[in-house]
């Protein structure tokens, strides 16, 4: 196959960097399976395997998440955290997330228990990354208590009825993901799947209902311009 590319190509790889791209853009973007995505590139000429795209997703997703990490500005200093199960191979596995005021997601954390602990743990990595936030909301979970105390002494930590509908929503998504894929594999798979999938929909799906037409195409533009930029720094 002699596709036209205008970046060098990566050692190894038998399809351009941009081919490699867009089936993560479009995986992502929309939510589609790997047979989905082979059946669009197939459309344009490009004749790849689901089991090629994949892999592609598996291995190149991190690095956009990791590029949107490094280049996204300070989050908010009012947090939601909420933790939604999932049932892997038969059994419960508790999905923390944080989101900020805006309703942009810190990251998640794929964990077996739901105690004091690992709601610890998930904290403890936000406040060393971001500092202590000014706000934290909460369900009525008693196992925030001690740790938001102890790591965030000075936040106003904010467990009532009501508040935390925010981040309900931000649970959609991974709920449309799961049900696709026909439920998680492995713990792992969860995690790695779910976490590069928050934070590349952070700029592949800017909030339309908050912006003028005009205002939604230059954001959707900057976001074209971030994913070029992001796939010419992939690396074999």
């Amino acid at each position: 196959m002699n596709i036209p590319s205008s970046m060098p190509r990566l050692k190894g790889f038998r399809c351009p960097r941009e081919v490699i791209a867009y089936a993560i853009w479009a995986y992502h973007r929309f939510a589609l399976s790997t047979a989905d995505v082979e059946d669009l590139l197939a459309e344009r000429g490009v004749i790849v395997s689901r089991e090629t795209i994949r892999l592609w997703v598996n291995r190149f997703s991190a690095h956009f998440a990791a590029c949107i990490r490094r280049d996204r500005p300070k989050p908010n200093d009012k947090w939601h955290l909420d933790e939604v199960v999932i049932t892997i191979r038969g059994k419960k596995h508790w999905l923390w997330r944080a989101i900020d005021t805006d309703g942009d997601v810190l990251d998640i954390l794929v964990r077996t228990r739901r105690n004091a602990n690992a709601a610890k743990r998930f904290f403890k990595r936000w406040v060393a990354q971001f500092g202590e936030p000014r706000v934290v909301i909460t369900d009525k979970l008693r196992s925030y208590i001690k740790p938001v105390s102890a790591l965030a002494p000075q936040a106003d930590h904010r467990a009532y009825k009501g508040l935390n509908n925010a981040i309900e929503v931000s649970h959609r998504l991974t709920r449309k993901r799961e049900k696709l894929i026909g439920r998680f594999k492995s713990h792992r798979q969860a995690q790695r799947c779910l976490s590069a999938h928050d934070q590349i929909n952070l700029i592949l799906r800017p909030r339309r209902y908050q912006l003028t037409a005009t205002s939604y195409r230059h954001t959707r533009n900057d976001a074209f311009s971030l994913w070029a930029a992001y796939s010419a720094e992939m690396a074999a």
